[in-house]
């Protein structure tokens, strides 16, 4: 009688070893790629946070908020100021050497800096701020920006109103971007 001795795994033995390690590292990577975006979205809010509160306080000093067009960025147009385009000395909200310096030390940028190609920051990249005309230039500001988590109930609480009247919201509800800023100030 022979004697069957197998000191090794048969082919399909290790196939199945290989795809099952191979579906447990693509299930791993997926669930940190959804822990990054989400870490992305919280600093994002957290900024445009701490940028509304040098805003409110250089308000309450100057009694206006910086106005926009004065800061060198093209898109989307000449009246806006964007964190790509704008940056100097640390500042993109300005309006020429006019910045938040007193109140904030270094303006912040999207954690996934990137120039938005359509100017609507789509899953982020770039942070918009805009503070001129619409019946108050510096009484009004709105800052647009972009979150990876299309279906944060941010998108629905959104919008700023301008001194004329004019709602801004420029998100459609489901693609991630958001509008916000401070409404018309009749002081």
């Amino acid at each position: 009688m022979k004697k069957n001795n197998r000191l090794g795994f048969t082919l399909i033995e290790l196939l199945v070893v290989i795809s099952i390690i191979g579906f447990l590292t693509t299930a791993a990577v997926v669930m940190l790629d959804s822990a990054r975006k989400k870490a992305r979205d919280a600093k994002r809010i957290v900024d445009i946070k701490q940028v509304q509160k040098a805003l409110d306080l250089y308000y309450d000093q100057n009694n206006a908020y910086p106005t926009s067009g004065g800061c060198n960025a093209n898109s989307p147009n000449t009246g806006w100021c964007n964190s790509i385009e704008s940056m100097s000395g640390g500042h993109w909200i300005r309006n020429g050497a006019t910045n938040l310096g007193t109140f904030i030390n270094q303006d912040p940028v999207d954690p996934k800096p990137a120039s938005s190609p359509n100017w609507a920051p789509t899953g982020g990249g770039t942070y918009f701020y805009f503070a001129n005309g619409y019946g108050g230039a510096g009484q009004w500001y709105m800052i647009v920006f972009g979150l990876e988590d299309k279906t944060s109930s941010m998108q629905n609480l959104d919008g700023v109103t301008a001194c004329n009247g004019q709602v801004f919201h420029y998100g459609s509800g489901s693609d991630g971007v958001i509008t916000v800023g401070g409404n018309c100030a009749t002081k």
